[in-house]
């Protein structure tokens, strides 16, 4: 079987060139196109050199509907607006659609849901190994004690992130709910600022911090009179998002149309 054929949208930002750079070094996939914005001043001009290296011969293009096409699989870390355009034509081209982005909102969902009843869709707030265990351990320990451990999730990133909380912590928080046996949105607490007066017993907080050139880092704090238990995570290299990426894009190439997270990936 021919190796699947991959293109990366966003490819001139930082995920992006990540993403380039784990295709080229897979030894189970072909990078056969790359997608950026209009305006991209990348339009046009050959990817490697416009990453700083030898030509590869892909023309970086913003050309969405031609690039996938050709492709077996679409890797999207990008914005919202464009990750539903993309999934519409992932989905018309049968081709796995992996996506990072984060910032999605419920209409956003609903299109991406749309989209999945014609090709695979695979979508996760996070793509790492140690994030998605972090997950798993966060609904067993939300499980198993009561509502008198207020949960708190804890997030930082780099000071160029545009959304908060961010993705993975919004992970996190879902999955300490559904271990209480609820949806997150049946017990969030609002953003604190000012007189909020006591916290609500069973609800889940989030702070978010940003600052440098943080990778990210999540802690799920369980707290109660008396005693603390903290999950944490720390990301020190993107790497591990782009790796994460591309293994899900060749895992989704025998599944059928659907949506599937990074749990399902591994096996979790």
């Amino acid at each position: 079987m021919d190796k699947p054929g991959i293109v990366v949208t966003g490819a001139s930002g930082r995920m992006g060139q990540m993403l380039v750079r784990s295709v080229l070094e897979s030894d189970q996939a072909r990078l056969v196109g790359a997608i950026e914005r209009p305006e991209s001043p990348w339009i046009g001009q050959d990817l490697g050199q416009a990453m700083g290296g030898a030509a590869l011969g892909i023309t970086v293009t913003d050309d969405a509907v031609a690039a996938i096409a050709q492709a077996q699989a679409v890797i999207d870390f990008t914005a919202p607006a464009a990750t539903v355009a993309f999934a519409e034509l992932a989905a018309q081209a049968r081709a796995v659609h992996v996506i990072g982005t984060t910032g999605l909102t419920a209409a956003d969902l609903d299109k991406i849901a749309a989209a999945a009843r014609h090709a695979p869709i695979i979508r996760a707030g996070n793509m790492s190994l140690g994030v998605n265990l972090l997950v798993g351990l966060t609904r067993k320990v939300a499980a198993a004690l009561g509502e008198d451990w207020d949960i708190e999730v804890v997030e930082a990133h780099h000071n160029r992130k545009v959304d908060a909380p961010s993705g993975t912590a919004l992970m996190l928080g879902e999955a300490a709910a559904n271990g209480r046996g609820h949806s997150l949105d049946d017990l969030r607490t609002p953003a604190r600022e000012g007189i909020t007066g006591a916290r609500a017993p069973g609800t889940i907080g989030f702070s978010a911090i940003r600052g440098g050139d943080i990778v990210g880092e999540h802690d799920v704090i369980f707290a109660t009179a008396g005693e603390r238990v903290i999950l944490r995570h720390m990301a020190t290299d993107r790497a591990i998002f782009a790796r994460g990426a591309l293994r899900a894009a060749l895992w989704g190439q025998d599944k059928g149309p659907g949506e599937y997270d990074m749990a399902d990936v591994l096996g979790l």
